[in-house]
């Protein structure tokens, strides 16, 4: 998570470093913030990127008031040794504004599946009564994982038939349904593929 090169403090204005913020899935950088010492270290501890709010000279957790937490990945140092990157996951808009980035650019990615996980986050984090995905995230992990195994047989039985449309269409029931419970589990399609390449590695 952390890759421990020292971060120095001391080169920088009033102990703060400036910390930019990037979202690992879609490679957008979200917002800029400013971290001290004891910023860095709850955000090490508590796993939600916390800044030191220079306008309210306070620690600041981003989504504190808003739901909108940035969830923390990794946090990389600079070769001067006087910026941090931070690569966290954000669990709705990051901007005031209402933008999904300060910068006022969509945080999504050309790959689909990504795209599709975004929206599955934001229908568990921001639920509509009109949402079947929000109604499922509200109906509990064991709902969740009962729809993924019906969707997992619906699959083996059209598997044994000639009908394409049919097994093409439970296939995609199978594996939206695996992304919400993935999503209730607290994890995303990365980690799985993370899996996967360290066994392909080996």
């Amino acid at each position: 998570m952390y890759n421990n090169k020292q971060i120095n403090f001391d080169k920088c204005a009033d102990g703060l470093v400036p910390a930019i913020v990037q979202d690992p899935a879609t490679l957008k950088v979200l917002m800029l913030g400013y971290m001290n010492q004891d910023a860095l270290d709850k955000t090490l501890q508590e796993g939600k990127v916390t800044f030191f709010s220079r306008s309210r000279q306070r620690l600041w957790t981003k989504g504190e008031e808003s739901g909108n937490f940035l969830t923390l990945q990794e946090i990389r140092v600079d070769c001067d040794s006087d910026t941090l990157l931070i690569k966290a996951i954000p669990a709705g808009v990051v901007c005031h504004t209402g933008a999904d980035t300060c910068w006022e650019e969509e945080n999504v990615s050309n790959d689909f599946l990504l795209k599709l996980e975004s929206i599955i986050t934001d229908r568990k984090n921001n639920p509509s009564e009109n949402s079947y995905t929000s109604k499922l995230f509200a109906k509990g992990i064991n709902k969740i994982a009962q729809k993924v195994g019906e969707e997992a047989v619906e699959v083996v039985i059209e598997a044994k038939d000639d009908n394409e449309e049919l097994f093409l269409n439970e296939s995609a029931d199978l594996l939206f349904h695996y992304l919400v419970l993935l999503s209730a589990k607290g994890y995303r399609l990365s980690d799985v593929l993370s899996v996967l390449k360290k066994r392909h590695d080996k």
